[in-house]
């Protein structure tokens, strides 16, 4: 959804001007000259004090020359006089210019009617003195950095038909100041510009509410006042602007309710108040504004159910109505709205099932219905829309299978199903759908095999099939899938080995397998792909049975943030060369068969945040180098047969929360400094042969949650040794040679 374009005044008013004016009396050709000679003058001074006057290269034609001054400034770039040769319009839009407005002199120039200094970059404020433009019809000031607050005297503009400051000149009609950083209040004066035909306001810093005054701006035509700070309700007075076509309220901190008065304003076309604090339910009136193409209300607090006047809207073809607070189901009449391309209803609380009217909206783009409380199956009807670009049904309650229509829908981009109880298989039609990108049907309870045509999605970049029943193999063809960056498809019931045409994947960032039935071993295709050196980041095999040994090629994986393959039944000893994945944040290999030491590389793991390598038949000492790991929050070598001492390198870990190393055969004494940064919470040493007192920084140790001690060899008194540990949930010394008592 995008806000109208700021304007740039055409040329063709200023030729109406110029028209008007031959057609006119001239006046007095002596005082033209002299005119003339001072608007020159002030615009010769105004440029001087531009901070890049020298380097203005589109206004080198201004120069004052008097041995020509009846043509001067009427020839100057931007510059237009009327036929007796007074300025009558300054348009530098894009200009590139750097200054204020305090040195132009509004006096000097009596006849200017259009006045454009668009996008460039003036700043500071706008000047009261701007009202002595008595016959100015349009200003734009828009798209600078102006500040401080609207001026009051603008009010005096009564010839004004356009304001654009995204002035109370009576012959005012267009006023733009949006994208400027205009603050205060908007002047109830500004309801005395009875000409104003367009009023743009937006991205500024406006506060306070919206005078009621603008309800008298009768010949208004465009109101854009979003992307302030207003705040209060919108006033009923709006309602009266009969004229008006385009209401931009958005982005705002308005409240109360939407006026029911707004369902009189029967020309408007484009009506967005969506990002704003209102509430209470959505009026029915608004089904009265038979004109409207474009309705925006979203993000609000909009409570009640969906009026089914909304069906009148036969021009709609907008309709943003997500996150909100909306109920009750979703109105067949919705179904009349033929022309409707945009429709979203997502992040409400919509029961009852999907309307089959839906399957009417032929030139619908994008259907968005997620995160509601939508039930029942998803009609096969939803085929009938072959202009649809996105859908997006999914965080309901939709059940049953999906339809074969779908396959129907060859525009289709984004395909959003994910988090439904969908039963049945995924239809082989799917395959049909050429362009698209994304496909999302995870956390369903899909069964059956993943049909081999998905291979034909040479376009998709996301596949996620992940937590469902889905069984068979995982098919080859999707390594046709050249455009695939995130695969997952774990946690389901796939078997058999993973297909070495995944190593084709040449675009893949995540590829998470894990939590499936797959057998075989780690095709080095994959980790050999050069691609994968670059992209792949996330890296999941885990909870399989996957055999034989962890590919040294793995540690080409540079940018692998996330490697997990624990659960499987891995053998042989860990690749020194993961000791290069300098990226790494987490490394699970966990629940293996892997033997060996642990490779003193694994030190150099500078980013790594969670090491798991317990449950395996892993021997040697504790590298001292794991001391230098200086962001690792939990490590567990739990459940090995690793010898040796406890490294007092470990205290160097000032980020480490749980230390897991029960079950193995570590001695000797346990480190002093085991727990000085005060982070730990978890610590279990339990089943080993560690002797002598507890650690003084244990004494000390606040943070401590958790602790397992029982079966070792301590010694020394309870309580004395111990402190008092405020967070402490679980302590078990028992099996030790400890004496005394708890206090």
């Amino acid at each position: 959804m995008t806000s109208l374009d700021f304007h740039k005044l055409c040329l063709l008013p200023y030729c109406l001007v110029l028209f008007e004016q031959l057609l006119s009396p001239p006046s007095c050709f002596a005082f033209a000259s002299a005119t003339s000679t001072t608007e020159a003058e002030a615009l010769l001074k105004w440029k001087a004090i531009f901070q890049n006057h020298t380097r203005l290269q589109n206004l080198t034609s201004w120069a004052y020359l008097p041995a020509h001054a009846k043509a001067a400034p009427c020839f100057w770039t931007g510059i237009s006089c009327n036929v007796v040769g007074s300025v009558s319009v300054i348009n530098l839009t894009n200009f590139g210019i750097q200054g204020t407005l305090h040195e132009f002199s509004f006096l000097s120039f009596p006849n200017l009617q259009y006045h454009n200094l668009s996008y460039n970059n003036l700043f500071d404020v706008i000047p009261a003195k701007i009202s002595s433009l008595s016959k100015l019809i349009s200003l734009d000031l828009s798209n600078n950095w102006l500040s401080g607050s609207i001026p009051t005297s603008l009010g005096q503009l009564t010839n004004f038909s356009t304001l654009y400051l995204y002035s109370q000149l009576t012959n005012l009609s267009t006023l733009y100041l949006g994208s400027n950083d205009l603050s205060g209040t908007i002047p109830k004066e500004m309801g005395n510009l009875k000409s104003l035909v367009d009023l743009k306001l937006p991205n500024n810093q406006l506060n306070g509410s919206i005078p009621t005054s603008l309800g008298q701006l009768i010949n208004l035509s465009t109101l854009h006042l979003f992307r302030n700070n207003l705040s209060g309700s919108i006033p009923k007075k709006i309602g009266n602007l009969k004229s008006l076509v385009d209401l931009e309220l958005s982005y705002n901190q308005l409240i109360s309710s939407i006026p029911l008065a707004l369902g009189q304003l029967t020309n408007l076309s484009t009506l967005y108040l969506n990002s704003n604090n209102l509430s209470g339910t959505f009026p029915k009136e608004i089904g009265n504004l038979k004109s409207l193409v474009n309705l925006s209300l979203c993000e609000n607090q909009l409570s009640g159910s969906i009026p089914t006047s909304l069906g009148q809207l036969t021009n709609l073809s907008t309709l943003y109505l997500y996150i909100n607070n909306l109920s009750g189901t979703i109105p067949k009449e919705i179904g009349n709205l033929k022309s409707l391309v945009d429709l979203e209803l997502s992040y409400n609380q919509l029961i009852g099932s999907i309307p089959t009217s839906l399957g009417q909206l032929a030139n619908l783009s994008t259907l968005y219905l997620f995160r509601n409380n939508l039930s029942g199956t998803i009609p096969k009807e939803i085929g009938n829309l072959k202009s649809l670009v996105n859908l997006g049904l999914s965080e309901n309650q939709l059940s049953g299978s999906i339809p074969t229509s779908l396959g129907q829908l060859t525009n289709l981009s984004t395909l959003y199903l994910y988090s439904n109880n969908v039963s049945g298989t995924i239809p082989k039609e799917i395959g049909n759908l050429k362009s698209l990108v994304v496909l999302e049907l995870s956390y369903n309870q899909l069964i059956g095999s993943i049909p081999t045509s998905l291979g034909q999605l040479t376009n998709l970049s996301t596949l996620y099939l992940h937590s469902n029943n889905l069984s068979g193999t995982i098919p080859k063809e999707i390594g046709n899938l050249k455009s695939l960056e995130d695969l997952e498809l774990s946690k389901n019931q796939l078997n058999g080995s993973i297909p070495t045409s995944l190593g084709q994947l040449t675009n893949l960032s995540t590829l998470k397998l894990s939590s499936n039935n797959l057998s075989g071993t780690i095709p080095k295709e994959i980790v050999n792909l050069k691609s994968l050196l670059i992209n792949l980041s996330t890296f999941y095999l885990n909870s399989n049975n996957l055999s034989g040994t962890i590919p040294k090629e793995i540690g080409n994986l540079k940018y692998v943030v996330d490697l997990e393959l624990s659960k499987n039944q891995l053998i042989g000893s860990i690749p020194t060369s993961l000791g290069q994945l300098t990226n790494l944040s987490t490394l699970y290999l966990n629940s293996n068969n892997l033997s060996g030491t642990i490779p003193k590389e694994i030190g150099n793991l500078k980013s790594l945040v969670h090491l798991g390598l317990s449950e395996n038949q892993l021997n040697g000492s504790i590298p001292t180098s794991l001391g230098q790991l200086t962001n690792l929050s939990t490590l567990f070598l739990n459940s090995n047969n690793l010898s040796g001492t406890i490294p007092k390198e470990i205290g160097n870990l000032k980020s480490l929360m749980a230390l897991h190393l029960h079950e193995n055969q570590l001695s000797g004494l346990m480190p002093q400094n085991i727990c000085c940064s005060g982070q730990l919470q978890n610590l279990s040493v339990t089943n080993n042969h560690l002797t002598g007192p507890i650690p003084k920084s244990l004494k000390t140790c606040k943070s401590l949650v958790r602790v397992h001690l029982e079966g070792n060899q301590f010694t020394g008194n309870i309580s004395k040794d111990f402190g008092v540990y405020p967070n402490l949930d679980f302590i078990d010394m028992s099996h030790n040679k400890f004496y005394g008592e708890i206090s």
